[in-house]
């Protein structure tokens, strides 16, 4: 399913003997190395990278996620650490920009000797670090990059990237069902982020899956992140009179999206996944607006066993978490389990995350699939009622 270490290592050789001049300061095993499959912890310190979308368009994301992170690996920390060494982030800001995720990946692989990287936190800027890690052989987790390209490309799973987000096409199956057999939704209209791949990728996804349940999609309707004017294509929409609007994207353009909506008189159900999973689309939409609104995410927090994460969060950021913060500790602590157990050697790191098997993190526990490194977890489907957050269904993870 994927190359053997021994071939990464000699593709890692190749490609630092071409890039080494402009880009890395050393390519192998050892303790100075950029990358490679040694041991990179040096003194008391074992040191990680946030590589996340600190500014730019998608800042609000990688900051929560990094605030997440950085939450686990303090918990950890004030533990003891971890085999008696305490854990440093060392944090790189992604810009919001694959070309400039790609040059924070190589600043903290060959200056800061970072044995994994954590974030960023959309997909186009996880897949263009990939290379980069991989041909340095420094493990990724992916905390909420949800296209399943992140992992796995023509057939191939990436040795070195994982994710601890479910995946697009869960997501969408799941949103299709609830609409044709909790709803009884015959009929669908797509309203879809064209700057997001997040988005297209879902819109596309919930499409086949609702028509395979029967359903039918008979309209779609495009905007771009931090629109702030909706009415004209939603009034479009409305004339298609559906049963549901599907409406895939982050939870500042959605509650927008909603209040507009029902300004205009939709009264139609509105569905989404789990960009809408912030506390703040309540103040953007208004608690009446967001009735009969739908949407899946990670976890319910009236879920006993997310309360340790929720609590910790609230005290050490005097707020609630989202989705992305979540997503961050669950990245956390899975790099955190896999340095426990056969310390900082990278390829015993890839290993290690590839076998996570029933592990408690903040959001549940996750298991690994080695074949896709995809989690395996369970998921659950959100009410919104009268701006109060009701869980819906919820689905156990499959395999």
């Amino acid at each position: 399913m994927f190359f053997s270490k021994k071939k990464f290592r000699l593709a890692s050789m190749i490609a630092c003997g071409i890039l080494a001049s402009a880009l890395f300061t050393g390519c192998g095993g050892g303790d100075s190395a950029g990358g490679g499959g040694g041991e990179k912890a040096a003194g008391d310190e074992i040191v990680i990278g946030a590589n996340f979308e600190l500014t730019g368009n998608h800042a609000q994301y990688g900051a929560n996620a990094n605030n997440g992170l950085k939450l686990a690996i303090k918990e950890v920390n004030d533990a003891g650490g971890v085999n008696g060494k305490k854990i440093k982030i060392v944090e790189a800001d992604a810009k919001s920009e694959a070309a400039e995720s790609v040059n924070a990946a190589t600043k903290l692989i060959s200056d800061d000797k970072v044995v994994a990287l954590i974030g960023p936190a959309v997909t186009a800027n996880v897949i263009a670090e990939s290379q980069v890690a991989t041909d340095n052989m420094v493990p990724i987790i992916a905390p909420a990059a949800t296209n399943p390209d992140v992992t796995v490309e023509n057939g191939e799973v990436k040795p070195f990237v994982f994710r601890s987000c479910f995946i697009d096409p869960q997501q969408s199956e799941v949103m299709a069902q609830f609409a044709a057999k909790d709803l009884n939704a015959k009929t669908a209209v797509l309203y879809l982020d064209s700057s997001s791949d997040y988005s297209k990728s879902l819109g596309k996804i919930f499409k086949e899956k609702f028509e395979a349940e029967g359903g039918q999609v008979l309209m779609e309707e495009a905007f771009l992140a931090k629109d702030q004017d909706f009415k004209a294509a939603l009034t479009k929409l409305q004339t298609a009179n559906a049963d549901v609007i599907f409406v895939p994207a982050y939870y500042e353009e959605v509650g927008k999206i909603v209040k507009q909506a029902r300004e205009l008189g939709i009264t139609s159900a509105i569905l989404g996944t789990d960009g809408w999973d912030d506390s703040k689309v309540v103040d953007i939409a208004g608690k009446d607006a967001l009735n009969n609104t739908y949407f899946c995410t990670h976890y319910f927090e009236g879920d006993e066993e997310v309360q340790g994460f929720i609590n910790a969060y609230k005290a050490e950021y005097k707020n609630d978490p989202n989705v992305f913060a979540a997503l961050g500790y669950d990245a956390g602590k899975m790099l955190v389990n896999a340095i426990e157990r056969d310390g900082t050697d990278s390829e015993k790191i890839r290993a290690n995350i590839e076998s996570i098997k029933d592990l408690q993190v903040g959001t549940g526990k996750i298991t690994m699939d080695a074949a896709t490194h995809n989690p395996i977890k369970g998921i659950v489907v959100i009410e919104t009622k009268d701006g109060t957050r009701e869980l819906r269904a919820k689905i156990a993870p499959e395999g």
